[in-house]
């Protein structure tokens, strides 16, 4: 079973770098909302530094959702799904094997490359350091809830104009606590440690939570 669930993520991981790397194209759209955004605001670098964390935080949100409705649904047009509802691995299982591939294919270069990002914000090394933190933690949370979109637009044609009114309500406290967290490390008047906490209880929440609700999703549009 351990072979099987790390095999689906191989093959999951191999199937984002043919298909054109969507992790490459979550860093384009990344880049570019980062980068649009100071134009928008003018050159006031002390503002740019002040909301830089709500800046890269909100764009990792959009971002998130570029491909999150191709997670299931591109096995269920080519017939993948039905083979692996009837694998000996648990539907479970599948959820969190995908889940993470996503994650590692689009959820980590934006944490990583944050820093870089962050230059174009005029965040200092402690915002840096501090946004990508929050955003090694709260990711996952963010791709386990669009995964249970994923899941109940799988059969939908189109789905991808559904699945981010689905889900972006749901990120919203992911998305306060992730910018709480950050500027608590830039001098806030709340301890970093108090938000950073409540963000990876939340990823560890919808890990939980979205995997199950994901799981019976599938199996109600079996």
């Amino acid at each position: 079973m351990t072979r099987a669930f790390l095999a689906l993520i191989a093959r999951d991981l191999r199937l984002a770098a043919r298909i054109g790397g969507s992790g490459a194209l979550v860093l384009v759209f990344f880049l570019m909302f980062v980068t649009l955004v100071p134009f928008a605001l003018g050159p006031d670098l002390n503002l740019l530094s002040r909301i830089g964390p709500a800046i890269l935080w909100l764009a990792a949100v959009l971002a998130t959702l570029i491909g999150l409705d191709r997670l299931f649904q591109a096995d269920e047009e080519d017939g993948s799904l039905d083979l692996l509802r009837s694998s000996p691995l648990p539907l479970e299982l599948v959820v969190v094997a995908k889940v993470i591939a996503h994650w590692l294919a689009t959820g980590l270069p934006l944490a990583l490359f944050a820093p870089l990002f962050g230059l174009l914000v005029a965040l200092t090394p402690a915002g840096m350091a501090a946004t990508t933190a929050t955003l090694l933690a709260g990711t996952p949370a963010l791709t386990f809830i669009g995964a249970v979109g994923a899941a109940l637009t799988s059969t939908i044609r189109r789905g991808g104009l559904i699945v981010p009114i689905l889900v972006l309500p749901l990120m919203i406290p992911t998305l306060i606590f992730g910018v709480s967290a950050a500027n608590a490390a830039l001098g806030g008047t709340v301890p970093f440690v108090a938000p950073f906490l409540m963000l990876t209880a939340l990823s560890l929440a919808a890990a939980v939570i979205g995997t199950m609700g994901a799981a019976a999703a599938l199996r109600w549009s079996e």
